[in-house]
């Protein structure tokens, strides 16, 4: 006989940061809930991936018409600025601060010390290059206009090290292109997602050249 509430408690652990004691909680909470209420949580999982979709630009998921999402769609946003964040989260956790008015790229992960993880960064160099090889055929500062990459990664020994790999690969670049990291205001061991805005506009307003 299944026991369907190890089952779902070990489906839960495979979601980030939760752990067996947190999943099995998930679990009798459900239980405790009326039908009702877990039938329409059913049923958000099981459309979510018709109602969210992924920007072609930022690569973030988002819930609207067209392609881009609203923030690449918003022509008022400074095309001179790109933000490189690890994940949507911290994309919103920088929106909240409500200092910055560039354009993002969501990495969708981080680099592990051991050699773990993926990110877009093949995605992230060919955006790069199509914007920097349309400033320097056109000529024009006011169409693309791309000339600070911001390194908005989080304080942790993996933000430091997929850092450094985003360094490593913007090498050839460095000519057309200044590379920044976040200022003072982090603690090291901090996550961007959990960053309260006043940190995190400091952390902006002070960035450095890297």
């Amino acid at each position: 006989m299944r026991d369907r509430v190890e089952e779902l408690s070990r489906a839960f652990e495979r979601f980030p940061g939760i752990g067996p004691r947190q999943a099995r909680r998930f679990v009798y909470h459900l239980l405790a809930v009326s039908e009702g209420d877990r039938s329409r949580l059913a049923d958000l999982i099981k459309n979510i991936g018709l109602d969210v979709k992924q920007c072609i630009e930022c690569l973030r998921f988002w819930s609207g018409s067209g392609t881009l999402c609203n923030y690449c769609a918003d022509a008022s946003r400074d095309d001179s600025l790109l933000m490189v964040v690890e994940k949507d989260q911290d994309l919103l956790a920088v929106e909240r601060a409500n200092t910055y008015r560039g354009r993002y790229f969501v990495l969708g992960g981080v680099l592990t010390l051991s050699g773990k993880g993926q990110i877009r960064e093949k995605e992230l160099v060919d955006r790069i290059n199509a914007r920097l090889r349309e400033r320097l055929q056109d000529g024009s500062p006011t169409n693309a206009p791309l000339r600070e990459v911001v390194l908005a990664l989080s304080a942790t020994n993996e933000g430091e090290h997929t850092a450094d790999r985003i360094r490593e690969i913007l090498t050839p670049l460095r000519e057309h292109l200044k590379l920044t990291i976040l200022g003072r205001g982090l603690s090291t061991g901090t996550e961007l997602e959990y960053t309260d805005a006043e940190t995190l506009s400091g952390a902006l307003q002070n960035r450095k050249e890297t």
